[in-house]
């Protein structure tokens, strides 16, 4: 696949390479004195020195060699002095949006941190607003040095038929981003019931992808390692981030898949996927590492990638193959390492410089040879994106929002009354750290005629809104796991991203979800009748047009504010978030009803 990530494509530049290497012409930057991380052979190399043109690595200096015949007079020399130097670390799946910026904003937080490149599927934008969206999103990025190599959104609607998205995607769309350059594969492909079934709608966009010869990116939920897992892969889906036991992971890494370990703000699967390589004797080059989602409040305190290397070394993954899984790896898994993923000759000179293989304190950030961080600070700065109208005009919501619309009839599925003092619903169960909802049959108070939550079991109702086409549709359900009193709303609501609700009293519900029709979207938390904590997301109800700096902090007062409410979740707003995602089991709620994610079946509220 043609790489069009680089300063210069190689054969524009081969020559120039050519002549540095052998001390004909002087390099743009020599690093000297470097302990080089080599993920091409899992060695560390003492004392190498490291020479760069056009963008690119022209020469290594190791076993005694050294770059001195590269340096000219306009030469620049950074001198490591023992510092270790490794590829540029880059991400195989993320959400930019889950970061509640933009890209140009998202790449001056992660830059820093040493996170050269990005895999991005942007299927959150493009359930809302569809490629229109994507095309400002694309042209966001192009200001920042970041490599935002973008893997449309393969499922607009994640699952057709059971919600109302703002958008939707098929394959003659998918057809015209392969001609894109920012584009490199197609985003996950969470449809993975169609995709067993051979349904046209999902096959035909696999196959404009591999036409294209690019890369499926995948998301299997599904129990089975066997058959459905084989035929899955056999489909030509390339790797998984959606592994949440070793077991899963291993299956896939031994049917060729690559294996993407996921450690996000919630998403906290490596602690046990690490098992699958601290356990087991194999070959790690299929293992990725990968983020997925991560809150802006995690990117600006904790970091990225390197957030993510720190925890894989704590959980006993050796630091070379680690540093490979963000490196060489992901090149690989997407068809680019000609140009990226080690520091070797003819590459992109897309590297770092490390204080130690431990703590993966990032000093120095290059991209194609540039320096574009150092000691924690971007060394660019762009200006705020001028975002199109449409983007801050996301808000359609026909419901009348008021504290009655959150009553629920106390009525079976064929619409007869329930006369006891209670009844046994369907509720969501989440618990902190995973994506899994696992459905529960609970029972609750039938007050007047209506299905009262639970607060003293946890039991909070849960309601969504569509809010893209002002159709006026919700549908309701409960909730479980939060602990909390008040209500919360938000529209980042995956993947449809309509109004989700929930709490323990109407009158909270109906403020909460009012301020986020009134604001343009966004995240609040409501007790008493009083706003505790709101995160505005004008654009597309997903992100903010402020500095990632201005959102965490606003997003740390949201946190605030749910543990106050009684929540002890991490990043819990990112939980709720999947309340609505009709493509991981057990059961989910749209604004068409509850889902059945196994059998892809509505189903009542009221279990008979």
């Amino acid at each position: 696949m043609l790489n069009r990530f680089c300063k210069s494509p190689l054969w524009e530049c081969n020559r120039t390479l050519i002549r540095v290497a052998q001390g004909q012409e002087p390099a743009d930057l020599v690093i000297r004195h470097a302990r080089l991380v080599s993920v091409t052979t899992h060695e560390v190399l003492e004392d190498a020195d490291i020479a760069v043109a056009a963008g690119r690595v022209a020469y290594l200096g190791i076993d005694g060699h050294t770059a001195e015949h590269c340096i000219g007079e306009k030469t620049a020399v950074i001198d490591a002095a023992g510092r270790y130097v490794a590829p540029g670390f880059m991400d195989g799946h993320i959400h930019v949006e889950s970061a509640m910026v933009g890209p140009s904003e998202y790449a001056r937080a992660v830059v820093p941190h040493g996170t050269t490149g990005i895999y991005w599927d942007p299927h959150e934008a493009m359930n809302v607003a569809g490629l229109p969206a994507l095309k400002e999103l694309i042209r966001d990025s192009e200001r920042v040095p970041l490599k935002c190599m973008v893997t449309p959104g393969s499922c607009v609607p994640a699952v057709p038929g059971f919600e109302d998205t703002g958008s939707k995607i098929d394959a003659k769309d998918i057809r015209e981003t392969m001609g894109w350059d920012a584009v490199v594969g197609l985003g996950e492909m969470m449809n993975d019931p169609g995709v067993l079934s051979c349904d046209e709608g999902p096959l035909s966009e696999m196959d404009e992808t591999l036409k294209a010869d690019k890369t499926l990116t995948g998301h299997f939920t599904v129990p089975d390692t066997d058959r459905q897992l084989n035929a899955y892969i056999a489909s030509g889906i390339s790797c998984c981030h959606e592994s949440i036991t070793r077991e899963e992971a291993l299956a896939k890494l031994r049917l060729g898949q690559y294996a993407q370990l996921r450690e996000g703000s919630a998403w906290k699967n490596l602690e046990e996927l690490a098992h699958v390589i601290t356990e087991n004797n194999i070959d790690t080059r299929h293992v990725n590492l990968v983020s997925d989602d991560n809150h802006p409040e995690t990117l600006v305190s904790e970091g990225h990638l390197d957030r993510i290397l720190r925890k894989a070394v704590g959980y006993g993954i050796d630091p070379v193959s680690a540093i490979q899984m963000v490196t060489i790896n992901v090149a690989d898994c997407f068809g680019m390492s000609r140009d990226l993923g080690s520091v070797t000759p003819g590459k992109c000179a897309d590297l770092v410089i490390l204080e130690d293989l431990k703590g993966f304190r990032v000093t120095h950030t290059f991209i194609d040879g540039e320096l574009v961080a150092q000691d924690g600070a971007a060394l660019f700065s762009p200006e705020p994106y001028l975002w199109p109208n449409f983007m801050f005009n996301s808000m359609h919501v026909a419901a009348d929002i008021k504290p009655e619309i959150f009553r629920i009839p106390a009525v079976r599925a064929d619409g007869s009354p329930i006369t006891a003092d209670r009844a046994v619903v369907r509720v969501m169960t989440s618990s902190a750290g995973s994506t899994i909802t696992k459905e529960e049959h609970l029972e609750v108070p039938v007050v007047d005629g209506y299905l009262e939550c639970s607060p003293a079991d946890d039991i909070l109702k849960a309601f969504v809104f569509e809010r893209h086409h002002n159709t006026g549709s919700f549908a309701y359900g409960f909730a479980k796991g939060f602990g909390i009193h008040g209500a919360l709303a938000q529209t980042v609501a995956h993947d449809a991203h309509n109004l989700l609700v929930i709490g323990d009293n109407d009158e909270d519900m109906a403020l909460a979800a009012s301020l986020l029709v009134d604001c343009g979207g966004g995240e609040v938390a409501v007790e008493d009748g009083k706003v505790l904590g709101q995160v505005k997301l004008p654009i597309l109800g997903l992100m903010s047009p402020k500095s990632v700096e201005e959102v965490a902090a606003e997003v740390r007062g949201a946190e605030a504010a749910w543990a106050k409410m009684g929540c002890t979740m991490p990043s819990p707003f990112m939980t709720m978030a999947l309340l609505s995602l009709a493509c991981i089991p057990d059961l989910r709620l749209t604004n068409r009803g509850y889902v059945d994610c196994h059998t892809y079946q509505f189903v009542p509220v009221v279990v008979e």
